[in-house]
C-alpha cells in the first residue's frame, strides 16, 4: 500500500451560548423490527469475498560476484560457477488482488509486484498456486496476473465507476498487515481526486472504509456486489488508516484487463497530438469564464488527431463524452478511457463559443527506433538509447518529447549505472553538442576526453553536470 504523508491538522471548536439555538438533532430511535435488527452486509461480502485474494511477490537477486573470477588463471582452477550463483538478497512483497475472470485473471497493483519476479496467490478457500505476471503498466499503477491452476476460479463483475456518488456505501476487501482477508465498510468521501501522486493517471475515488499496507490490489466493492475500485494508496503519517483511501476506478481497470485479454503486452492508449495546460484563475478571468476549470490547449502538433478534428490553440476543452475535465488529470484519464479505433466528443468553448468536436482514439505513431547500446568510457557506457517518437514519449512518459534520445536499457555493472543514469532519462547534449539522434550520441561519445559535460533530461527537470572522463 502506498502511503502518502501529509501533515494533519486537528481543530478543536468550542461552543457556548450559541449551542441552545441549534436546532435539535432527530430523536434516535430502537429498531422497530426483527429485519431491522438483523440488517447486513453478509450477503455481499459472501458473494464478493472468494474473488479476492493475497498476492505474494518475490525476487532473488544474485549474490555478490567474487573479484577474484575476473582472473582466468583462478577460473581455470576453480570454474565459472560463481557467475550464475544464487543467495544474495531476497526482496519481497505482500499485497491483495482481484480475480476478474473464471480463467484466473488477477487484477493487484503495479507496486506490488514492480521488480519481482516470482508471484504466488493465494485464495480464500486456502488453495495457493503460482501465477506468471501476464502485463505490468506503472503509468495506472495496475497489473494483471493469471493462475497456474485449474479453475473454474470465482470472480467479481465490474460495475461502471462513473455512476458512482459521493455517499454510496462501499466495502474495501484485501489483507491488511498480512493478517488474512478483511472486510471494512465506509463511504464514498469524494470522486475524482487529482494529483494526488500515485499514478500517472491521478484521477481516484476516495473512501474512508479502513484501508492498510497490505490492502494494494484489494477490491472496492458497491452494494451491487460489485468491483468499482481498485484499493491503491492512503493519506497518513503513521501507515495505518485515518479514513483517506484511494482507489483506481474500475473503468481504468477495465481498460487494462482488456489489453491483457488481448494477449498484449503493454498498454495502448488513444494519442491526441495537443499540449495541455490547467486554467488559473488569471487565465480563466481572461477568457470571461466565471470559474477556472477545463483543459487549455497550447499547441497542436501536424498530422495528430488534435489536428484532424479541428482542435485550436486557446481551445478550452470542458468535458469528454458529456464527462467534466476540470484539470490535466481529469482530461488524461477520461481520453485514456476511450476505446482505441472509437470517437471521442470533446466540449470545447472557443472564443467564449461552445462547440463540438470529434476525435479519433488513435494510438501513437511509433517511428524507426534505431537502438543503439553505447561503449566505450563515456558516462552512457552500457546504456541503450532509442529514438524518440510519439509512441516513446507516450510509452516512458517524456516530460520534453521534442529532444533527445531516450535511454531503453541500462546494463547492470556499466559505467551509465554507476553513475545512476535510469531508464527513460533523455540525453540532450553531450560536451555541448545537442543530440537529436541515436547516432548522434554514438558519434558524440566516440573516443576519450578529460570530462564529459552532458544533460540529461529527468522527469520536468534538466540536469546539467560535468563528468570525469
Amino acid at each position: 500500500m502506498k502511503v502518502l504523508s501529509r501533515p494533519l491538522i486537528v481543530f478543536a471548536l468550542t461552543f457556548g451560548a450559541a449551542l441552545a439555538a441549534t436546532p435539535l438533532a432527530a430523536e434516535q430511535t430502537v429498531p422497530a423490527s426483527a429485519a431491522e435488527i438483523t440488517l447486513s452486509f453478509a450477503p455481499i461480502v459472501k458473494k464478493v469475498a472468494p474473488a479476492v485474494v493475497n498476492v505474494y511477490a518475490s525476487r532473488t537477486d544474485t549474490a555478490p560476484r567474487n573479484p577474484l573470477f575476473d582472473d582466468p588463471i583462478f577460473r581455470h582452477f576453480f570454474g565459472d560457477s560463481q557467475e550464475e550463483r544464487p543467495g544474495g538478497p531476497t526482496a519481497q512483497s505482500l499485497g491483495s488482488g482481484v480475480l476478474i475472470d473464471p480463467s484466473g485473471l488477477v487484477v493487484t497493483n503495479y507496486h506490488v509486484i514492480s521488480g519481482m519476479t516470482d508471484v504466488k496467490v493465494a485464495l480464500a478457500d486456502r488453495r495457493e498456486m503460482p501465477a506468471e505476471i501476464v502485463l505490468r503498466d506503472q503509468r495506472t499503477d495496475l497489473a494483471v496476473l493469471r493462475l497456474k491452476g485449474k479453475g473454474p476460479f470465482p470472480f467479481m463483475e465490474f460495475d461502471d465507476s462513473d455512476k458512482l456518488q459521493v455517499g454510496d456505501l462501499v466495502l474495501a476487501i484485501g489483507d491488511p498487515f498480512g493478517v488474512g482477508q478483511t472486510v471494512t465498510q465506509g463511504i464514498i468521501s469524494a470522486l475524482a481526486r487529482t494529483e494526488e501522486g500515485i499514478s500517472h493517471y491521478g484521477f481516484f475515488i476516495q473512501t474512508d472504509a479502513a484501508i492498510n499496507p497490505g490492502n494494494s490490489g484489494g477490491a472496492l466493492v458497491d452494494m451491487h456486489g460489485r468491483l468499482i475500485g481498485i484499493n491503491s494508496a492512503i493519506v497518513s503519517q503513521t501507515g495505518s488508516s485515518v479514513g483517506i483511501g484511494f482507489a483506481i476506478p474500475s473503468d481504468m481497470v477495465k481498460v487494462i484487463v482488456a489489453t491483457a485479454k488481448a494477449g498484449r503486452s503493454a498498454v495502448r492508449r488513444p494519442y491526441l497530438g495537443a499540449g495541455l495546460q490547467n486554467i488559473s484563475k488569471d487565465i480563466a478571468d481572461s477568457l470571461n469564464l466565471d470559474r477556472p476549470v477545463g483543459t487549455l490547449v497550447t499547441d497542436v502538433t501536424p498530422k495528430s488527431p488534435a489536428e484532424a478534428a479541428g482542435l485550436q490553440h486557446g481551445d478550452l476543452i470542458v468535458a469528454i463524452d458529456g464527462q467534466p475535465t476540470d484539470d490535466v488529470e481529469a482530461f488524461s484519464y477520461r481520453f485514456a478511457t476511450v476505446p482505441l479505433g472509437s470517437n471521442a466528443v470533446f466540449s470545447v468553448i472557443r472564443s467564449g463559443k461552445p462547440l463540438e468536436l470529434t476525435v479519433k482514439a488513435e494510438a501513437a505513431p511509433d517511428l524507426p527506433r534505431d537502438p543503439v547500446k553505447i561503449t566505450g568510457s563515456s558516462p552512457f557506457a552500457g546504456a541503450t538509447v532509442i529514438n524518440i517518437s510519439p509512441a516513446v514519449a507516450e510509452e516512458y512518459s517524456l516530460e520534453s518529447p521534442n529532444q533527445g534520445v531516450v535511454i531503453s536499457d541500462i546494463d547492470q555493472d556499466s559505467r551509465a549505472a554507476a553513475l545512476n543514469l535510469q531508464k527513460g532519462d533523455v540525453v540532450i547534449a553531450v560536451n555541448n553538442k545537442k543530440i537529436e539522434t541515436t547516432h548522434d550520441l554514438e558519434k558524440a561519445t566516440l573516443g576519450d576526453h578529460y570530462f564529459w559535460k552532458i544533460s540529461i533530461g529527468r522527469g520536468n527537470q534538466i540536469i546539467t553536470t560535468v563528468v570525469g572522463g
